[in-house]
């Protein structure tokens, strides 16, 4: 049974896969509406050109397909922000489907103000996260917004299902056997992750001929690869002396990433609904980026700066995985951290090595680090060691009186 009523026009976030495909029909099959398409070109690499065949096959008006790149957008806005943080959720996972949604939702919004649309609607599960960051979202951005979520209404809970509705509704699916991957993949510019199939079972080992963005380790180069990175304020502007783009630096990452074997992840994380998932993850630039940024950081950013980021890591983290991206607390978290991102600039060079990324370098014109007190050298009284004596004496005094008053 809907949920709405008076629905004339709704936006879609569609792909032209098995399941948008059938959720365009229902929705005018049950909401007697018109649909408009909206596909976001994040950089999955795929052929967007087939979303819009498909959707003008099957009915909708040219003028209501929409088919945005926002590569650029992504990169600029989301992923970089993001790592500025050093963004990992619990420990591990980079976050690349959850950073995507808050963008596809600004223009499923934005899509729908433009066309007069009285909702949008999505293809995520009510099993899944997605669900709450396309829809949080929405509704931070448009508060008065109708969400249609299909798979929370219909009883099309199967794939045979969903090729019967179909096939009785003559929507055009292609019936391609035994090339379709039995995992439930998603892409971006970020990361493509895997789930399903035989990842269910915890203990099975992913097949190798799973991935598609990296080499294994085992069959990567056995010569390493280095890479100079330029950062200014927080944000990779080059690589190797060139000059480059948000979304030019992370495809770059990736395919040389890629190249070495970097960036595969395997992993079971909680769902924001309570659900124990495992998963696995391609994110060669991404860890990459994670790696070199600690770097610059660790020469410019002052101890308890750096300290004090990464206790509130973990809380941004789990606000971009919880869809919390457009919230008052996440923007609060984003200017203390870009705050202090003004002086990380400078170079990292990275050695990449079958599957490892390590830290072969860095400088920046806003060291922090000082030679003359670090060394292990005669620093001509630029520290006086005897100093440490009342030093470590004043942090002791506690643990000194403690142990008198307990007899120890």
């Amino acid at each position: 049974m809907s949920k709405h009523t008076n629905i004339n026009r709704v936006v879609l976030a569609y792909s032209g896969g098995l399941d948008t495909s059938v959720i365009l029909q229902w929705l005018r099959d049950n909401y007697d509406c018109e649909v408009v398409t909206y596909t976001a070109d994040l950089g999955q690499g795929e052929e967007l050109d087939p979303a819009r065949e498909k959707a003008l096959a099957m009915g909708v008006a040219p003028e209501h397909i929409f088919i945005d790149d926002v590569r650029e957008e992504f990169v600029r806005d989301f992923v970089f922000p993001m790592f500025r943080a050093n963004t990992i959720y619990e420990g591990e996972y980079l976050l690349g489907t959850s950073i995507a949604r808050p963008l596809i939702a600004k223009r499923l919004v934005e899509v729908a103000a433009e066309t007069n649309a009285d909702a949008v609607s999505h293809g995520a599960t009510g099993k899944g996260n997605d669900q709450v960051r396309f829809e949080l979202g929405a509704y931070a951005l448009a508060p008065d917004i109708k969400v249609i979520a299909p798979w929370r209404e219909w009883d099309l809970l199967s794939r045979e299902k969903l090729m019967a509705y179909a096939e009785q509704r003559n929507i055009p699916i292609e019936q391609k056997r035994g090339t379709k991957s039995p995992f439930s993949m998603d892409a971006n510019l970020l990361h493509i992750s895997y789930e399903g199939g035989q990842l269910e079972d915890p203990w099975t080992e992913p097949p190798s001929e799973m991935w598609r963005w990296s080499v294994s380790p085992e069959a990567a180069p056995n010569d390493p690869t280095y890479l100079e990175l330029t950062y200014a304020g927080g944000d990779i502007v080059g690589i190797d002396d060139r000059a480059m783009s948000p979304a030019e630096v992370l495809t770059h990452l990736n395919a040389i990433g890629g190249a070495n074997g970097v960036g595969r992840l395997d992993i079971v994380e909680n769902r924001y609904v309570g659900i124990k998932s495992r998963g696995a993850y391609e994110t060669p630039g991404g860890t990459i980026m994670m790696r070199a940024h600690r770097a610059i950081e660790s020469l410019t950013l002052d101890r308890e700066v750096a300290h004090l980021k990464d206790d509130l890591m973990p809380r941004y983290a789990s606000l971009i995985y919880n869809g919390y991206w457009w919230s008052p607390e996440r923007k609060m978290l984003q200017l203390m951290i870009d705050a202090t991102q003004a002086s990380v600039n400078g170079t990292v060079r990275v050695k990449l090595y079958k599957g490892n990324v390590e830290i072969a370098g860095r400088k920046s014109p806003d060291s922090l680090f000082d030679e003359k007190i670090a060394t292990f050298e005669d620093d001509g009284g630029a520290y006086n060691q005897a100093d440490a004596d009342g030093f470590i004496k004043l942090h002791a005094l506690r643990l000194r009186t403690l142990a008198k008053k307990r007899g120890v």
